[in-house]
Parts: structure tokens; sequence; C-alpha cells
């Protein structure tokens, strides 16, 4: 399905100001939120469509791109190659960091009961010209929050060990509620006794020290697609840290920093390969075999060719990502000129240098 036009979400024009989407987005998400709107799916997705759009429009530079490029221009090249994935924890969350003075209004925090989320990971991978041209698949060993394997994940020492919440009764929460002259107001803050988790462990388990969790390696893979360039960053969901007590993996983000190379320098899809020659073979022209990313190839040379002329050979570039086909390879002619020459060599350009036919028009 089409994701709709974040202007439209908003209800405000393509040119509107910061402050006219800031007053739009707060008025839709007081509107939809869920605790004005208990149970009602279709509120909670309004909601969630609508800290999407804000997430976009708030920021300049997403919002650029956007104007330029809609939708897909959020995607893979531009960032993220996965776009926005948004869940409800996500759209509190961006509600929260817009106006966290609404929080209280609503019922506080919108911190998520249960266990705690582990934390996400960072890795830089270095790929060649090569790997970037036509994609790669990686394996990449990284420290990590790992399940523990004696208790399962749980912290506890056995099934036994771990007892319901006397006081939140399992939710993880407590609710208070209370009214006024601006109706009724609901309060949730996380359960003091067992810490936002619903449970207690009595018999923390000895080899985590009833965390869960222990530090361990892994060893992950990565689909690079080709035409990623330095600055995009691929998600691995649920590869980073394991989360305490049984919580949620965080994820992992692998930044591409892409190496320059000996032969290529590389322009969007395109790249550029520079190719000297000698005078004869620019006068005379000449047949040559030049590098590319898959090999070699002949690149033909015509007569009286100007140092500076570049020729251009389709195909033999970067494939384009997310789409079809490939960018070109651009090859740039120098015309070398020696510095050190015999006087065999001197004299015979001596006598050419009188001929009106070296002469520049």
């Amino acid at each position: 399905m089409a994701k709709r036009d974040y202007y439209e979400i908003l209800g405000v024009a393509k040119g509107a100001s910061q402050e006219e989407i800031k007053k739009a987005y707060r008025q839709n998400a007081m509107k939809y939120h869920p605790d004005r709107n208990p149970g009602d799916k279709e509120a909670e997705e309004k909601f969630k469509e609508t800290a999407e759009a804000y997430e976009v429009l708030n920021d300049p530079s997403k919002r650029e791109r956007y104007d330029r490029f809609g939708h897909e221009g959020l995607k893979g090249g531009m960032g993220g190659f996965g776009g926005f994935d948004f869940d409800l924890s996500d759209a509190l969350r961006t509600f929260m960091e817009g106006f966290g003075g609404f929080g209280d209004f609503f019922g506080g925090s919108s911190r998520r009961s249960g266990p705690e989320r582990g934390n996400d990971l960072q890795i830089r991978l270095k790929l060649s010209l090569k790997e970037v041209a036509t994609g790669v698949e990686k394996k990449i060993r990284i420290k990590r929050m790992i399940k523990c394997k004696a208790c399962g994940g749980s912290g506890a020492q056995s099934s036994h060990s771990i007892k319901t919440c006397s006081v939140c009764h399992g939710t993880g929460q407590i609710r208070q509620v209370s009214r006024s002259l601006l109706g009724q107001f609901v309060n949730i803050t996380p359960c003091r006794t067992c810490g936002g988790e619903g449970k207690i462990i009595c018999d923390p388990c000895i080899n985590c020290n009833g965390m869960g969790r222990v530090k361990g390696e892994t060893t992950i893979e990565v689909n690079i697609p080709a035409g990623v360039a330095s600055g995009n960053y691929i998600t691995l969901r649920n590869e980073g840290d394991v989360g305490p007590k049984g919580g949620p993996s965080g994820d992992v983000f692998v930044f591409i920093e892409e190496e320059e190379d000996e032969l290529f320098e590389r322009h969007g899809d395109d790249i550029l390969y520079h190719l000297p020659i000698s005078i004869p073979q620019a006068v005379l022209g000449d047949e040559v075999e030049i590098p590319t990313l898959t090999g070699k190839a002949r690149l033909h040379i015509d007569p009286g060719v100007q140092s500076g002329k570049i020729f251009r050979m389709r195909g033999r570039g970067i494939s384009h990502l997310h789409g079809h086909g490939k960018g070109d390879q651009l090859v740039k002619i120098t015309v070398w000129t020696p510095t050190k020459i015999s006087k065999e060599v001197k004299g015979l350009f001596q006598k050419l240098a009188k001929h009106k036919d070296v002469l520049p028009n």
C-alpha cells in the first residue's frame, strides 16, 4: 500500500514553516494519542502516521530529500536501506521528544513496561570499490552481550525463582486515575517494586548475577547491495546486545566506509580512469587495453586526440542502488610529455617542430 503524503497527513502546505509543522503535529498527536483513544486501532495507526510525518518534516535534511524525491528519497542510499519502520513505541517516543511537557497530560512516560531492551551497536565496514560496484556478503565477528546459557536469559536460578510482582500484578505499571474540570487524567508510571518488569527474581542465576546475559562474541552476516556509498548504513534488527533479564535485543547499525581505489575515482555511479598516452599515440591513434572493474577491455583512440578528451564506456560503472542498470566508466586522456630524451630523439623532435602540420591552428 502506497504511503500518504506527509504534508497531507499533517494538513499543512508544502511550503509550511517549521512552526506550522510543529503546531499541526501537536494537534494531530493529541487527537489520536492512544490514551485518548484506548483500543482504537485506527487512531493508533493515525498516531504512528503523524509521528512518522513529523520525524521527516521536522528534520531539514530529511525534509529536503523528501521534497526532491518523495518517499523513495528516504530509503537505502539516503540513509538506511529499510526506510522507516515505526511501531507504537517509536511514535510515542517521537511525541515525547518533540513535546516532553505533554507526557504528563497523557500519562507520564511512554516507556514500555517489561524487560529492558538491549543496546544498539555500531560497526564501520570498509569496502573496496569492486565490492561496492557488485555488492558483497560479509561475515563480521562482533563482541556483544549474549543470552546466558545457564538460565536461558531469565536471570533466575530456576523457574521457581521467578515470582509475579504483587504490587503491579505482573503489568509492570502503576496507573493512577484522577478527574478534573478538563476531564479524566491517567498517570502511568513504571512499578518501582519490580522496575517495570512485572516479575521479581528471588534466587538470581550465579553465572550472570541475575542479569540473564553475559559478554560474548557472535558472527553475523551482512548483505551489502551494489551501489552503496560512504555514509550509507544497514540496520540489522535484533543483532545488538541482548536485553537484561530476557529483554529484547538491540539493533546493529553497519556504516559503510568506501576505500580509495588505486586506479579509479568514483563520481556517483560512474568511475573515472586516467589514461596517459604518448605523443605518437595521440597523433596516430591507437587501440589500447585498459582495466575495468571486472577485468580488461579494449579502447580505440582516434588519431589527433586531444589531452583532456573523455571517452565513455557505457555500463562498466557501478550498479544503481535499488535500481536497474549501471553507471559508466569514463576514460580521461592525458598526453604524456617526456622529461628526459636522448640526442637522437631530440633531433627528431627538432626536425618535426619545423613542420607546419604539427603547429597549432
